[in-house]
């Protein structure tokens, strides 16, 4: 059973920093890619960062030069700096994962989401 499970969430002041954690846990052969969604209420889902196992990374436009996301993925984790938060980004963060659990096949998994408040 493949897990991916997030850390880091709490409260900040605006202008300040968050760094969050999502580690994968189980049997895993591979990992193609890892990355951050977040949802803010009456939202959609949508894309913060993504970064593969090259290292390649993705940001949304909105956290480009603020956000850094970086993986250790020898300890199946990626890790999401968050600076210069401001309150719109109120949301619960989700980590997602390509990841084999069998030699080859990869599947994608979702986290449980781990909350990020940001007060003015």
């Amino acid at each position: 059973q493949v897990q991916l499970v997030e850390s880091g969430g709490g409260l900040v002041q605006a202008g300040g920093s968050l760094r969050l954690s999502c580690a994968a846990s189980g049997t895993i052969f591979g990992i193609r890619a890892m990355g951050w969604y977040r949802q803010a209420p009456g939202k959609s889902r949508e894309l913060v960062a993504a970064i593969t196992s090259s290292g390649s990374a993705n940001y949304g436009d909105s956290v480009k030069g603020r956000f850094t996301i970086s993986r250790d993925f020898a300890v199946n984790t990626v890790y999401l700096q968050m600076d210069s938060l401001n309150p719109e980004e109120t949301a619960v963060y989700y980590c997602n994962g390509d990841l084999a659990r069998l030699p080859g096949r990869f599947y994608n998994y979702w986290g449980q989401g781990t909350q990020v408040t940001v007060s003015s």
